[in-house]
């Protein structure tokens, strides 16, 4: 299973709710990777979507704690061993695990490989993405030259899991 993040300075994923900066070039690289695909995501990722919509050429898996929270054209799962469930029904490498803060906490575990957006900059930020730097299990296995946005620095970081 895969989770594709990006993180600032601070592995810092979000603030109230929305994400720390746009980038158009990590946005192509998230279309890029997770289209044809299946998307986990929560709730409240969700509601941050355009018109709150599931995102378009994927399978969209929504985690609601909400037994009576509905999505058009999104499958909602209620609990962790219901999503897990309903992966067995994907190929592993075809999972994407897309936010927000709780549902990469709960699905890091899982995870094999981590697409991190490094943002070279220090964001407000209110949610977090655990630090794969200070981990013994991850290793970086790829990464991308600096690339600019404006005054922003960012680099494409692929992680595994040890073996």
């Amino acid at each position: 299973m895969n989770i594709i993040v990006a993180v600032d300075n601070h592995w810092a994923i979000g603030c109230k709710n929305s994400l720390l900066v746009r980038i158009p070039a990590d946005h192509k690289n998230f279309r890029q990777e997770t289209t044809g695909k299946v998307v986990v995501l929560g709730r409240k990722t969700l509601e941050t979507f355009p018109q709150g919509m599931p995102l378009k050429n994927r399978t969209n898996i929504i985690m609601s704690t909400n037994p009576d929270y509905h999505v058009k054209d999104a499958i909602v799962v209620h609990s962790k061993e219901e999503l897990l469930e309903k992966l067995k029904e994907y190929p592993s490498e075809d999972v994407y695990i897309i936010g927000g803060e709780s549902v990469y906490r709960m699905m890091l575990p899982y995870c094999d490989v981590a697409h991190v957006t490094k943002i070279g900059h220090t964001y407000e930020a209110d949610a977090y993405f655990p630090n794969l730097d200070e981990s013994d299990e991850w290793e970086i296995t790829a990464d991308s030259d600096e690339q600019t946005y404006f005054d922003l620095t960012y680099e494409f970081v692929r992680y595994e899991r040890k073996r």
